[in-house]
């Protein structure tokens, strides 16, 4: 399963892209995910270690390293150890061999289960953190109902 941290992480650099200018702490950016200021600052560690933000230690503030055109949403995904490389889905560890389906289970579904993560991979390669940012600044602009 994918965890919320690749959710998190497309958030976080959303609001630093859209509140640029302004001083991002991580008190701020949890107001707006939801969560804990500790949640934030683990998820700013990794993004920051991926290159895709600055984080100063001791400095209030965060801001992107990279323009929002040249962050994929893959690059997110990574980025935040969304899920182990061929991953996505986890195949049980013991099936029976003296069962015919126990016996070859995992080796019929295994390469099922990695090309499925491979294509949703190529998706995400396709989805820039501009596109987010677009979409996001048209909802803002949608009438509410």
């Amino acid at each position: 399963m994918v965890t919320s941290r690749f959710a998190v992480g497309i958030h976080i650099l959303s609001l630093l892209e859209i509140n640029k200018g302004e001083v991002n702490t991580s008190d701020y950016l949890a107001g707006s995910v939801g969560t804990n200021p500790v949640v934030i600052r683990r998820i700013m560690g990794m993004l920051n270690k991926a290159g895709l933000v600055e984080v100063k230690p001791g400095v209030a503030g965060a801001k992107l390293k990279k323009v929002v055109a040249d962050i994929t949403l893959l690059d997110v995904y990574r980025a935040v150890n969304a899920v182990e490389e061929e991953a996505l889905f986890s195949v049980h560890e013991a099936p029976n061999p003296a069962c015919v389906v126990g016996r070859n289970i995992q080796n019929t579904i295994s390469p099922i289960f990695i090309s499925a993560q491979k294509a949703m991979e190529d998706q995400l390669a396709g989805v820039s953190m501009a596109d987010v940012i677009y979409d996001l600044s048209q909802k803002e602009k949608e009438p509410l109902e």
